[in-house]
This record gives structure tokens, sequence and C-alpha cells, in this order.
């Protein structure tokens, strides 16, 4: 946006405009600290929406009254329960009712799924990935490779910055890709890097992997509900997310999946099996050989987990209010805002340097800007949280910062350029 400007009262005339501005009030701002607090953390953990309590509350007076009985007779009985959410969390993913289920968490769903998707062999057992990935993806690849035999440090193949550079070039990712050809087994990268908030272009590394025979998956832990995403349009084999990020489900909430169309009606296909994913036709009648629903349904394990999964259905209900489209036309301003407004504080203090390693290109990026603090240590960082800014540190001189359409305003991005302007000048 032209004539952008630095100051509360323009920051005010954008909030008053905007056509999201209520869902704000959805959502409890945290109260411990003795500043007004601006929460820039949704990208580790979002806020709880206030209707959450009520739909807990609702599980715990059915299971209160009814019991065990509970599975068939509550407001929303706990036996189909994850298929309330399925529809809502597949709008957010692009995905078909068939393809996307929520439950488990994010890890325990990644390595479920490359049961099915790492099936390697003698010749074609690389797996690619980007350096840098969130440690918990890292560590389940190594422990994927370990288990089918293969030492991390050969199959695991990671592609990253350029000397001197921060941010993955996307021709390295394909060159890599082709350079591997057919001793590439699977690609597995974060869909948006949680340390630069870089976003890949999914649908071409996935036809890129196909190319060559690979199997392709994302962790789209700060996709979901971040950015647009259209995983059976872009032919993804698998992806999976959290929901305690963008997607507001409580801390340590319950993960959802994708597995594609073409996929999930291969009975044939390795999978760890359990009860849950067993045809719901004849699942009571126990019997001894396992049968997979024809659907994404068959990975699931165990029942749901009803109280987690009631914190995740609160939320994604905001979600189906407003709609992805709507709230990614609010993360480009509101993010192009808060990069203004940095901007802005580096050409009038020439002694601070904050450098936005994030990209440039909305189309590029998500709410996320990650700023390199140039000549500052973690002392300023905590300073900017004294002062109430709730942001993330990241060593050695990494501030993340999430604008977050749904709850973040346009005054709260000014707040926090006015905060660590008068931080570092200090």
């Amino acid at each position: 946006m032209k004539n952008w400007k630095n100051t509360l009262e323009f920051a005010k005339e954008i909030d008053n405009k905007d056509p999201l501005k209520h869902y704000k009030d959805k959502f409890f701002m945290p109260s411990f600290h003795k500043e007004k607090v601006t929460y820039f953390t949704g990208n580790s953990l979002g806020l709880q929406p206030k209707s959450t309590k009520s739909f807990i509350d609702q599980e715990l007076n059915d299971w209160a009254k009814w019991g065990v009985e509970g599975h068939f007779h509550a407001e929303r009985p706990w036996m189909p329960y994850h298929e309330f959410l399925t529809e809502k969390a597949a709008k957010i993913v692009g995905g078909k009712n068939n393809e996307v289920v929520v439950t488990h968490s994010l890890t325990t769903n990644l390595h479920l799924l490359m049961v099915s998707f790492y099936r390697p062999s003698k010749k074609r057992y690389k797996i690619l990935c980007e350096k840098k990935a969130f440690p918990s993806d890292q560590y389940a690849l190594q422990s994927q490779a370990k288990f089918h035999g293969f030492d991390p440090k050969e199959a695991i193949v990671e592609v990253g910055p350029r000397e001197g550079e921060y941010l993955i070039r996307e021709e390295d990712v394909f060159n890599k890709i082709n350079e591997l050809g057919d001793s590439l087994a699977m690609i597995m990268i974060g869909g948006v890097n949680y340390f630069t908030g870089q976003v890949f272009p999914m649908k071409e590394i996935t036809k890129a992997g196909h190319s060559v025979g690979a199997t392709v998956g994302f962790d789209l832990a700060h996709g979901a509900g971040n950015i647009p995403v259209s995983l059976h349009e872009w032919n993804v084999d698998f992806a999976a997310w959290c929901g305690y990020k963008y997607l507001n489900s409580g801390p340590g909430g319950s993960s959802g999946y994708f597995i594609h169309e073409k996929h999930v009606t291969n009975k044939d296909l390795i999978r760890f099996a359990g009860w849950w994913g067993h045809d719901k036709n004849d699942r009571f009648l126990m019997p001894d050989q396992f049968n997979p629903i024809e659907s994404a349904e068959a990975w699931q394990l165990s029942n749901a987990p009803v109280l987690s999964q009631a914190a995740h259905l609160a939320s994604l209900e905001i979600f189906d209010q407003v709609g992805m489209e709507a709230l990614r036309e609010k993360s480009i301003q509101l993010t192009g805002y808060q990069e203004f407004i940095i901007n802005d504080i580096n050409e009038r203090n020439p002694h601070i340097k904050l450098e936005i390693i994030t990209p440039k290109d909305p189309n590029k990026r998500g709410c996320q800007l990650s700023i390199v603090a140039h000549g500052q240590g973690k002392a300023m960082f905590e300073k900017i949280s004294n002062k109430g800014v709730v942001a993330d540190w990241r060593e050695p001189n990494v501030i993340r910062i999430a604008p977050v359409p749904l709850y973040n305003s346009f005054e709260d991005a000014y707040n926090f350029g006015k905060i660590i302007e008068a931080c570092i000048n200090e």
C-alpha cells in the first residue's frame, strides 16, 4: 500500500477500516504483564478463542451426564468426533474430506505417514529436506533412515542457503532433486521454514519430485492457517500440521494430516495400523485382521482425543466463518505494514540495523517476519519483552514476530516498532 505512515493515528485509521477487526474480540489477549501485551507469537502458540471453554465444557458436561454412553448420546457424539473437524480442516489445507483427518500429534503423524511413503530400496533411499529444518523433523528423518538400516549422514540430503545468505534459493532445490534423480526416495520439507518464514513452492517441488519417482510430503506446522494451501490440486502425496500455532487449538493440540486420494484406497500400502483405522462397518465385531477404511481415516490408531479436539473445533469454526481468502488478504497488508515500520526505523536511525531475512515478496512468505538485530544481543530482546512484547528469540540474534490477521492489529504493528526503536536507542 502506498502512503503508509508510521503513526498511531494512521494505524488506528487502517484498523477502523479493517473488515476483520471484530475477530480480535473473539480471543483472549494475555494479561500476565504489567504493560499492555503486544502478542506476536502466534507462530508458536495461538491465542485462546473465547469460545474454547464452552466447547470443552460441553464435553465435560456430557461425560458427567452420560459416562461411556457419551460415545453415542453426547451433544456431539464421541464415536465420530473427529468427523466434526474434517471438512473445516480440509478447507484450510485444500484437501478433500476423504484426504484429511485430525488426530494424534504432529511428529507422530509424520512418522505414521513416512511408514507408508518412505519405502527405500538399496538404490533409491535418499531423503531431501531443507537445511535448518525444525529439529523434530530432523530427528524424525534421522530415525526413519536408521529404522531402514541407512546411515542418516548418507541418506539425508539437505539444501541450504548459499554462503552469506539466509534464504534457500528455489533453483537450488530443483537442481538437487534432478541431481539425486533415481536415488531420491522422498522429499520432506517444511512448507514454511520455521526460522526464516520462507514459503517454498510446494506445487513445483511436488511436480519435480514426482518426475524423478520420489514421494513428496510437507510439514505444514507453520503453513496451515497461515497461507493458502491446495494440497489436493498440487498432487502432494502427504502432509501434516499441528493445531496449536496458527490454528489456536491450545498447547499440544491435535494435529492434522493429509493423504492424497490416489493413495487412500490402496489397501496394500504399508502402514502401522490401529483399530480406529479399521473399517467402521465391522470395527466392533473385533476381527483379527485389519481392513483399512478407504480414506485418510485408515491411518488413525486410536479413539479421538475429544477434549483436545473440542478446543480445536472452537477455533476451526472461526476459520470457517472468516475463510482463508479474507485472512490472507489482511495478512499481506498487516505484514507489509510491519515491514514498512521496521524499514522506517532503519531509515530514521542510521545506527540501527534491523534486517528482515524473510522474503520481501508477499507470495513467498506468510505473516511471520524474522529480523536480524545486528549489533544487538539478547539483552535488547529482554528489554522489549519487559515492555510487553511477546516475541521469539532465536540464537544468535534473530527475533521472530508473527502479526496474525485473526487477532493482531495495525496498532500492534505500530506499537512493536515504537517499543523496539526506543529500546535500541536507550
